[in-house]
């Protein structure tokens, strides 16, 4: 049987931390990437801190979106 009503609040969350999630992610590896090259890093230095502000800015971004679309549910 088809669900009628749309997607449920806590799935408007869930895509909402998701979409977040990917902004976040993809501005934290742009930004991150050209910090570490003017900090001169290379290698494996590199890919850890690139990874490692990728995923903090994806985390705090995702967090905030999936607040905000808790708030209009």
């Amino acid at each position: 049987m088809a669900q009628t009503g749309g997607a449920s609040c806590f799935d408007r969350i869930k895509i909402g931390f998701m979409m977040g999630m990917c902004i976040g992610m993809a501005s934290g590896g742009l930004f991150g990437g050209f910090n570490a090259f003017r900090y001169g890093l290379r290698g494996k230095e590199l890919i850890g801190q690139v990874g490692k502000i990728m995923v903090q800015g994806g985390g705090t971004f995702g967090t905030f979106m999936s607040i905000g679309t808790a708030i209009r549910c």
